[in-house]
């Protein structure tokens, strides 16, 4: 469970320094064009990520 937080929250990260190095634009008919889509899915993964760290961690004082 250690190693699948871990993973879970740099996937987030990545996604957070995806949408930086990508960028946004406004292209010639005035239209934002950016990837939105990167910011729920770096949030939902950074979340569950903790989560799981977070239950990782109450396990493993009570063992």
């Amino acid at each position: 469970m250690k190693r699948a937080a871990i993973a879970l929250i740099l996937s987030g990260l990545g996604c957070v320094v995806a949408y930086s190095v990508i960028g946004s634009s406004v292209a010639d008919d005035g239209t934002l064009i950016e990837p939105f889509f990167l910011i729920p899915i770096a949030w939902l993964l950074l979340l569950t990520g903790g989560m799981l760290a977070i239950a990782t961690f109450i396990k493993g004082r009570f063992k």
